[in-house]
């Protein structure tokens, strides 16, 4: 089961509204020092504004780029 910190991951977007994934990695880098697990599109990971493809995507990118535990967001507009 899952235990310790476990951060909702923003999502960063570039100027013209596209998911910054380069911006996304970075975080994980930088988050992956002092975390235990992972959530994409969470509570602050606008998936309010983000199409069905584009929140899956995100999810995917985190969980193929990240060392540690995902949890998909489930949250919808």
């Amino acid at each position: 089961m899952f235990k310790g910190v476990i951060p909702a991951l923003i999502t960063p977007f570039r100027e013209d509204y596209s998911v910054d994934y380069e911006g996304l990695a970075k975080n994980l880098d930088y988050l992956e020092k002092s975390v235990d697990a992972l959530v994409p599109c969470g509570t602050t990971g606008e998936a309010s504004t983000l199409s069905y493809e584009e929140h899956v995507e995100v999810v995917r990118f985190v969980a193929e780029t990240s060392k540690l535990p995902v949890i998909g967001g489930s949250g919808s507009n």
